[in-house]
């Protein structure tokens, strides 16, 4: 699998950290209930299709981008750097 770096082009997958799903940048608030916590700590779907995943440029720029792909066709749909993403 490649991914296009919005800062270094395309590479190659080993290049990269897979970390998971985008669910990660949206941690509960201080003081969230520990269900909020517990939900955002141990319960990931697991979905067929369009996702949207962290990964890490280990081997570049050192950026963290947002991947969108498709689970089940293997396509990669896009890249953006998490730092610039629209909230």
């Amino acid at each position: 699998m490649r991914l296009t770096c919005p800062l270094c082009g395309e590479r190659d997958r080993r290049e990269f950290y897979y970390y998971g799903a985008e669910d990660y940048l949206h941690r509960p608030s201080e003081g969230a209930p520990s269900a909020e916590w517990d939900n955002y700590l141990h319960l990931r779907d697991n979905p067929a299709g369009v996702t949207k995943d962290l990964w890490y440029h280990e081997a570049g720029c050192s950026q963290w981008l947002l991947v969108t792909r498709n689970t089940v066709t293997h396509e990669v749909l896009g890249a953006e750097l998490v730092v610039e993403r629209k909230k």
